[in-house]
């Protein structure tokens, strides 16, 4: 009995052990199992990016600026239209999170596996208003474990077939997992990154808020834009 009891305890020990290094290797990196799933579905979404970056053939007007900004956000909304869900849409880089990752469409369950997803009740860039996305902070690549190192004036990039769009951190905020006042769109371009908050839990989110800077059009004269005041 005694013997018995010992064995139970001792695995009882290593069972402790093991979990708690586990639980430390996922807090300071991620989960390594469904990282190995990520970047599978990251690859194949590369792919199926890149056709259809080499399928887009609209030009873009170059008669003046106004002109050329009524033509992207005509094109973004036509391809927020042809975009279904869990389909490849861009490619997002932050360099402050490490993140270099293809972007797909929706933040439902599913998607979210393959990497960062656009919120599909939002926009697209060049449409001049929200575009909300979501990333995970603890598993499958944890796209944004880090969204809270993110400073003021960090760039976030965000391309797409009809151009590059590079914009700068702001500010961020906490809000309960029930709030959903943050999708509400302002009437100017604005991204919302947003992660789970705390870490490992899911009652509140994290987000970070960012504004457009310069626009890249394909074929088209780069622009900047003039900043906002309160980047909000």
């Amino acid at each position: 009995m005694r013997r018995a009891l010992r064995i139970a305890g001792t695995l009882l020990i290593i069972a402790g052990a093991l979990t708690l290094a586990w639980t430390l290797l996922v807090w300071q990196w991620q989960d390594p199992f469904t990282a190995v799933y990520t970047k599978w579905k990251q690859h194949q979404l590369a792919s199926q990016y890149q056709k259809r970056v080499e399928a887009f053939s609209a030009p873009i007007a170059t008669t003046s600026l106004a002109d050329e900004r009524r033509s992207i956000a005509r094109e973004a909304k036509r391809y927020r239209a042809s975009s279904t869900r869990g389909e490849a849409i861009g490619r997002i880089r932050i360099p402050r999170m490490g993140v270099n990752m293809v972007l797909v469409n929706g933040t439902d369950h599913e998607t979210l596996k393959k990497g960062p997803g656009r919120d599909g009740r939002t926009f697209m860039p060049g449409e001049d208003r929200l575009i909300y996305i979501a990333g995970h902070r603890t598993t499958y690549l944890a796209p944004f474990s880090h969204i809270d190192r993110l400073k003021s004036g960090d760039r976030v990039t965000i391309e797409v077939p009809y151009g590059t769009f590079i914009y700068a951190v702001t500010y961020h905020r906490i809000v309960k997992a029930t709030d959903l006042s943050v999708l509400r769109s302002p009437k100017h371009e604005v991204v919302e990154l947003q992660a789970c908050h705390p870490r490992f839990f899911a009652s509140h989110r994290y987000i970070a808020y960012a504004r457009l800077l310069r626009v890249k059009p394909r074929g088209a004269k780069p622009y900047e834009l003039e900043a906002q005041a309160s980047g909000k």
